[in-house]
C-alpha cells in the first residue's frame, strides 16, 4: 500500500493514536487459560420475516438481521451493514464461533442492495461468502476504509469506495456518507495485522442522519469529536456486547455503559444495540449486555426508548 505517512499510519500499519488495540499472544494465552465463559443456547427461535418496504416519502428505516447487520432503507437507497449471513464467523465452514440465532430476514428475500458498508475485515463483520453472494446478484458500490480493496475485489467487487478517517465518499445518489474513525484493529491472517483501516460511518439519506458506530472500543475524546464535528444523528447504531472479560476485550469492545456513552458523546436522538446476541465470540452470558443496557440507561437518567436493544427481523423508522 502506498500511503502518506499520518497521525494513524505509520506507512505500513494502521494504529489509534495513544492506543494499543490488538491483544498480545501473552494476554490471549491469558485469556483463554482463565476464560469461564458464561454457557449460551445452542439456538434461538426467530421470528424471520420479509424485509420491510422502503419509506414513500422523508424517514429511514433500519431493520436488526443480526450482528452488526442493519438493512438500512430510504425512498432512494437500499443499505446494508457488515453484512453476515454465514452460520460461522470463521475462515472456514467447519469451526469457529458459531450462530446462535438464524438471521432475521432470509438472504434471498433481501431487496436489491445499492450499498454495502464494510467497518473492518474480522471475520464477524468481513464475511466473504455473504458478500460474494451480494456482489454477484446486486453488484452493489462498497464503502470501505483503506486497504480493502484487494480482499473485495477478490470477492467479486468492481465498485470499491476506500475511504480515510473524516474522508466523505462519493458512493450512490441519495446517500451522503462520511467515514469516521473507531478505535479498533483488524486482522485476517497473522501477518496482516492492522495492514488495513477500520472506522464507522455517518449518512444522509432519506431526510436524516444515521450514524453506524462499527466495531469499537471506547474512547471519549474521540466520540466527542464525532459529536462536534458531525451533525447529531437522528438514529446510531452502537455496538454492547463481547465486551468479558474486560481487561481484555475494552481496548476493541466497548461494555453496555460505555455505549451509552457514546451515544450521549454523539448527540445521537436514538440509538440502537448492535454486536450482541449472535455469536458467543466472548464471555458474558447471551442477554448480559441487553440486561446492562437497561441498568446503565437508568443509571444515566436517561428514557429506555433513547437506546433500545430489538430482536432480529425488528424494524424502526426514524
Amino acid at each position: 500500500m502506498t500511503l502518506p505517512p499520518s497521525d494513524h499510519f505509520n506507512g505500513k500499519t494502521f494504529f489509534n493514536p495513544g492506543h494499543k488495540a490488538h491483544a498480545s499472544l501473552s494476554d490471549v494465552l491469558r485469556w483463554k487459560s482463565s476464560s469461564r465463559p458464561k454457557p449460551w443456547p445452542k439456538s434461538v427461535p426467530v421470528n424471520v420475516r420479509p424485509a420491510p418496504p422502503a419509506p414513500s416519502g422523508p424517514g429511514v428505516s433500519a431493520t436488526w438481521i443480526g450482528h452488526s447487520t442493519f438493512l438500512i432503507r430510504s425512498a432512494a437507497a437500499t443499505l446494508i451493514t457488515d453484512p453476515i449471513f454465514s452460520d460461522r464467523a470463521s475462515p472456514v465452514s467447519w469451526a469457529g464461533p458459531k450462530r446462535a440465532v438464524a438471521p432475521g430476514v432470509d438472504f434471498e428475500r433481501l431487496p436489491k442492495v445499492d450499498l454495502v458498508l464494510l467497518s473492518h475485515d474480522h471475520y464477524d463483520h468481513c464475511d466473504m461468502p455473504t458478500l460474494r453472494r451480494l456482489a454477484a446478484r446486486d453488484q452493489p458500490v462498497i464503502a470501505c476504509p483503506l486497504g480493502h480493496r484487494p480482499l473485495l475485489s477478490s470477492a467479486g467487487f468492481s465498485r470499491i469506495v476506500e475511504g480515510d478517517w473524516w474522508q466523505s465518499m462519493v458512493t450512490v445518489p441519495g446517500v451522503e456518507t462520511t467515514l469516521l474513525p473507531s478505535r479498533h484493529w483488524s486482522r485476517r491472517r497473522p501477518y496482516e495485522t492492522n495492514t488495513r483501516l477500520w472506522g464507522g460511518f455517518m449518512l444522509r439519506l432519506g431526510g436524516r442522519t444515521v450514524y453506524f458506530a462499527g466495531d469499537s472500543g471506547y474512547d471519549g475524546a474521540l466520540f466527542k469529536e464525532i459529536g462536534r464535528r458531525c451533525e447529531a444523528p437522528d438514529l446510531s447504531l452502537i455496538p454492547i456486547g463481547a465486551y468479558e472479560p474486560q481487561w481484555f476485550m475494552r481496548a476493541a469492545h466497548m461494555n453496555p455503559e460505555e455505549a451509552v456513552s457514546v451515544h450521549r458523546d454523539v448527540r445521537s436522538r436514538r440509538s440502537l444495540a448492535m454486536h450482541w446476541g449472535t455469536f458467543q465470540l466472548t464471555d458474558e452470558a447471551r442477554l448480559e449486555p441487553v440486561e446492562a443496557l437497561a441498568t446503565a440507561l437508568s443509571t444515566s437518567g436517561l428514557d429506555p426508548g433513547a437506546f433500545t436493544a430489538m430482536d432480529p427481523g425488528d424494524t424502526l423508522v426514524v
